[in-house]
């Protein structure tokens, strides 16, 4: 059986690429690092290609394609290290939204115009419990909100209900991370209105998971672009009047970048595929190749810098924007532990 992306997902990742190779240059990843810009642009720029719709239906201005896209499209803005709120808007809330029957922003999110965060903090890590309703009013806090700039929220509390909050009603405070190129903020509320979209914790947990395919797939970008850095590197650097490329250590630490990060790539794109045709697999997987790919990733990071020598830890290259990047995916949405027994839940392996 022969297993890779179609025609078209091959025409829409080229697509994406370019786009990214011309919008989204090491300069603007420094301004943007350095408070100096915003995401906006080129948020628009991949709203106007569609992307920002890739779940939402036809019907509401969508694109409608499935979670193999969304991992294709999430792929290549790893490789690019591009800011936004693809993850949050394009597919957590509007998987969430969609199926939640709560369609009135969905029109909105497609043209890019509008955009929500996700607040799923209270059924994810360490700071369960947090925020509390009472007459569709709440109150608490919520840590680690993605996109300090989004114009909504749906937040999620520990019992599986998941309301959707106007920006305005909340006080939001910026925090800061390792990675420069997306923005989290802590959310606080005080008998903030807000609106009950869904109290299904089985959509809940159906939306973190797709959340999970996706952060895998951007973390194989990222790893993928240090690994292709790593190795043109290595064939122009000279030490003893040769390239450092021809020195068997670099040789090997190149090739096992390569053999572990290439198994992933079929990994990832089946974690997508399971959700449109393998429904059972699906949350398993996702879990699974969340996983994988943060220890991968790592991996590639780490010794991708090491084939750089001191370069590696200089600006000049910026590697250390992919380099955080892959280490924050690494404990978004779940670390690497907590996802693996969560996966061995699913599959009776454990309680």
């Amino acid at each position: 059986m022969e297993f890779g992306l179609s025609q078209d997902q091959l025409l829409l990742d080229n697509s994406v690429r370019k786009f990214l190779s011309a919008e989204v240059p090491l300069d603007a990843i420094r301004s943007l690092a350095a408070g100096e810009g915003s995401d906006a642009s080129v948020w628009r720029g991949l709203a106007d290609m569609g992307l920002a719709g890739v779940l939402i239906p036809e019907a509401h201005g969508g694109a409608e394609m499935g979670m193999l896209d969304a991992v294709v499209i999430a792929e290549a803005l790893g490789y690019a290290a591009c800011p936004g709120p693809f993850l949050s808007t394009a597919v957590m809330a509007s998987y969430l939204l969609k199926e939640a029957g709560a369609t009135d922003s969905l029109a909105r999110m497609a043209t890019g115009e509008y955009r929500v965060g996700i607040a799923f903090s209270d059924v994810i890590g360490a700071h369960k419990g947090q925020v509390t309703e009472s007459d569709s009013k709440l109150s608490g806090q919520s840590l680690f909100a993605f996109d300090a700039e989004a114009d909504a929220y749906l937040v999620a509390l520990a019992d599986g209900q998941v309301l959707m909050i106007d920006a305005s009603e909340v006080t939001r405070a910026p925090l800061t991370t390792i990675d420069k190129t997306r923005s989290v903020c802590e959310l606080t509320f005080d008998a903030s209105p807000a609106c009950l979209v869904t109290d299904d914790m089985a959509l809940l947990k159906q939306t973190i998971v797709r959340g999970r395919a996706v952060q895998a797939a951007d973390t194989l970008g990222a790893a993928q672009y240090m690994l292709d850095q790593a190795v043109a590197y290595s064939l122009e650097r000279k030490q003893f009047n040769r390239v450092v490329g021809s020195f068997q250590a670099v040789k090997h630490m190149c090739a096992e970048m390569a053999s572990q990060l290439e198994p992933s790539r079929a990994f990832v794109w089946y974690a997508g595929h399971a959700f449109d045709e393998v429904t059972a697999d699906a949350a398993a997987t996702a879990c699974h190749a969340k996983a994988h790919l943060a220890e991968v990733g790592q991996f590639v990071a780490k010794t991708s810098t090491e084939v750089h020598g001191g370069m590696g830890f200089t600006d000049l290259l910026g590697l250390h924007y992919w380099f955080k990047r892959i280490g924050f995916n690494r404990q978004l949405l779940g670390s690497p532990e907590a996802v693996r027994h969560e996966a061995a839940v699913l599959q009776g392996l454990c309680e």
